[in-house]
């Protein structure tokens, strides 16, 4: 009889562990589901940083074609994992990117590890407005081999705008790039991209980005740079009648085309996949 009763105990042991565990995954899904009901249902575009709050694994893939034709692939495109842990705040793990290049003098390798931390100040969905003002802060590790990624860390504060019209949205971002030491040699730049999106039938969003880039200090001292950005996506929820869900899938495509006189790169074709949850 002891021993049965020993057995029930170490059984039952776990049960409110579990159910605690449960609590806690409802009350994540609950607080994400209110937190992105109260911002429009933009996708997020190739470039430009998502000025809302997102929960998604996305990975891109992006080749970089310069000048001399030399090709550059960025595997996972420094993205990864977007969690919302608190109200109106999104956390990113992205993975180290891997670089291949066509120069055979180049070594290729894993980039940086980097992070993203993001707070919505302001939103309204598409029946209050239609608007999102936010701010983040992404930062940066000297993880990457062989020369493909920083020499130092990194941090990039940045403001974040956007507003709808009907079935158009604008998206705008303005942040800047501080290396934590060697500011000297590496510069800093200043980084404003700005997305258009039109959203056509149920799923389709075709957009034209401009992404500009300023350098002060560092061999690029002075410099500037800017590509237009057109490209196509595709985002479809799985259970459109069920508004608790968020499961869904989001795949596009564009290309980077220089329009300034300085560039690093000539053009980019860009290829993203994401999975929201």
């Amino acid at each position: 009889m002891q021993r049965t009763a020993f057995l029930l105990f170490t059984l039952l042991l776990p049960l409110p562990s579990l159910f605690a565990q449960e609590s806690f995954t409802e009350r994540w899904e609950q607080r994400t589901t209110q937190t992105q009901s109260r911002q429009p249902a933009w996708p997020p575009p190739l470039v430009t940083t998502y000025v809302g709050l997102i929960q998604v694994y996305r990975a891109d893939y992006t080749r970089q074609t310069a000048s001399n034709r030399v090709q550059a692939w960025n595997l996972d495109g420094s993205k990864g994992l977007n969690l919302i842990p608190f109200a109106n705040t999104e956390l990113d793990l992205n993975l180290p990117p891997y670089l291949k290049h066509s120069a055979p003098t180049t070594p290729d390798g894993a980039g940086d590890l980097s992070f993203v931390l993001k707070y919505r100040f302001l939103a309204g969905n598409a029946n209050h407005g239609s608007y999102v003002v936010s701010a983040f802060l992404p930062a940066t590790l000297p993880t990457g081999s062989y020369k493909n990624g920083s020499a130092d860390a990194t941090v990039s504060p940045s403001i974040g705008l956007g507003k709808g019209f009907g079935r158009f949205d604008v998206q705008s971002t303005l942040g800047a790039t501080l290396p934590v030491r060697d500011t000297a040699t590496l510069g800093r730049t200043i980084g404003w991209n700005t997305a258009a999106q039109l959203h056509v039938g149920k799923s389709f969003w075709p957009e034209v980005e401009l992404n500009s880039t300023y350098y002060k200090g560092g061999s690029n001292d002075g410099k500037n740079q800017t590509f237009a950005t057109p490209g196509m996506l595709f985002a479809h929820k799985l259970h459109p009648s069920n508004e608790r869900s968020r499961l869904g899938f989001c795949l596009g495509a564009g290309e980077q085309i220089a329009t300034s006189h300085f560039h690093t790169y000539n053009h980019e074709i860009a290829v993203t996949t994401r999975l929201l949850f």
